[in-house]
Order: C-alpha cells, then structure tokens, then sequence
C-alpha cells in the first residue's frame, strides 16, 4: 500500500487529505499519470514532491509503505 498526501488547494480538488492504492513499484509520475488524474487536480504539475519526508524527482519508484506528498506551491507575505 502507498499512502499519498495532499496539502493546501490540493487537498481541497481531491477532497481527500489522503489516499491509499494497493500499488508498488511504480514511479511518482506513473501515480500522476494513472492513478490521480481521475482527480483532474491541474496543480499536481506544478507540486513539489516528497516520498517519505524527502524532496524527490518523478522518475523515483515507489515501494510498498511509501508516503507520498504532493505539495503544491505557496505565496504570502
């Protein structure tokens, strides 16, 4: 199982702050493409990424037990 997370106006798309698929060894742009887009979250491109607690790129393969965050960009002041 592959847990992934969602922050900010992310969240609020998906409507889920998490979600699990029974999925392994595939890439973070694999999730993007086949198991998220269902979502139509258009900001998942531009989020950076993280696969437990660490900043990754999207050919990174996940294995069973990752976390997962999308974490989409911030502004303020």
């Amino acid at each position: 199982m592959i847990d992934v997370l969602f922050f900010a106006e992310l969240r609020e798309t998906v409507g889920e702050n998490k979600l699990s698929f029974d999925v392994e060894n595939i890439t973070v742009n694999e999730l993007k493409s086949t198991w998220l887009q269902k979502y139509q979250a258009e900001n998942l491109d531009k989020a950076m990424i993280a696969v437990n607690e660490e900043y990754v790129g999207e050919e990174t393969v996940l294995r069973r037990g990752d976390v997962v965050a999308f974490i989409p960009p911030v502004s303020g002041g």
